[in-house]
């Protein structure tokens, strides 16, 4: 899948897509807001069982409301899911009220050996409205998102530009 700031293409169709508020940028820094340039994988992901069923072409595990992603650069545990009710550090959750995370895929942009500060969390997950900027993830309309997933494979990548 191809991704630019226009929209994605895969398998020969065109889709809109979100990416970060800071554009696209060759040189990541956590909390820029920017969506990264590169080829990525994508090596797992999670589900809210409660609201949606799992892809069919893709494994992907339960998200449950202990679920946390940490984002601190000073956290050892740095951009790695961890599943806990308290955290000393900064984290996103990743069972939320929005529906942005009832399908969420990791990247490994930055993972699974991150470098603190050069970015974490970047997901494919559904977008909160068209073209709505992210804080560096792609996100796409949920029907296309599971279009996508319902066609992909371990060998694909997606490459952002």
């Amino acid at each position: 899948m191809v991704v630019t700031r226009w929209g994605a293409r895969f398998m020969g169709r065109r889709f809109p897509v979100s990416i970060g508020r800071g554009g696209m940028t060759d040189h990541k820094r956590e909390g820029d807001g920017a969506t990264p340039r590169g080829t990525w994988r994508i090596v797992g992901g999670y589900y809210r069982p409660d609201r949606t069923i799992p892809p069919r072409a893709i494994t992907l595990d339960r998200i449950g409301p202990r679920d946390i992603w940490s984002d601190e650069p000073d956290d050892p545990a740095y951009n790695h899911p961890l599943r806990t009710t308290t955290h000393p550090f900064s984290h996103e959750r990743l069972h939320m009220t929005a529906r942005l995370y009832d399908i969420v895929l990791i990247s490994d942009w930055n993972y699974p050996n991150p470098t603190p500060g050069k970015g974490s969390a970047i997901f494919i997950h559904h977008w909160r409205k068209p073209r709505h900027p992210t804080a560096g993830c792609l996100a796409f309309a949920p029907k296309d998102l599971r279009w996508i997933l319902d066609r992909w494979t371990e060998h694909r990548r997606i490459i952002v530009r």
